[in-house]
């Protein structure tokens, strides 16, 4: 696993709001802790497991990266807070389409209704759908398609008026 790769595990984890990942291979384990959102930042820790063949160079530690997501979300908070947040239940994969080929469920500005398929979540190879509790506006899509999501992510924000 080279440097491009973490860094992109890392901006990964980050954008996923996962608190912590583990991932072991052969020659390399990586965990991703992000911190709290008092701290505000976030620490990884990448250790080389020996190996019996000499290897050419050892793979620098990556410098943290603050999380650079909490500063600003501090007042776009108070912005949103007349907004209604759709979270996800479920722990899964986010689509914003039932297929590739198929048009999205909902764009910002769609006017929705209580009921309406909001998108679709994969979770160990069962597509759910995600329905509307409210009815209302999207104001704010939060989450990237093919994207994974957490149990409890906001996945839209909507103007209920």
């Amino acid at each position: 696993m080279d440097i491009k790769e973490i860094q992109n595990l890392i901006k990964f984890v980050a954008k996923s709001g996962a608190s912590e990942v583990k991932l072991e291979m052969d020659d390399v384990k990586i965990t991703i802790r992000t911190g709290s959102e008092d701290k505000g930042d976030s620490t990884t820790y990448v250790q080389q497991i020996p190996m019996n063949q000499p290897v050419a160079q050892a793979m620098p530690a990556i410098p943290a990266t603050p999380a650079s997501t909490s500063a600003p979300e501090a007042p776009a908070a108070t912005e949103d807070s007349k907004y209604i947040t759709i979270k996800s239940p479920i722990i899964g994969t986010f689509y914003r389409k039932p297929s590739p080929d198929k048009p999205v469920f909902v764009e910002v500005g769609t006017s929705i209704g209580e009921g309406d398929v909001l998108c679709v979540i994969e979770a160990m190879k069962l597509f759910n759908e995600i329905e509307s509790e409210v009815s209302g506006k999207i104001v704010k899509i939060l989450v990237d398609d093919s994207s994974p999501v957490e149990f409890d992510q906001p996945l839209f924000l909507v103007d209920p008026s």
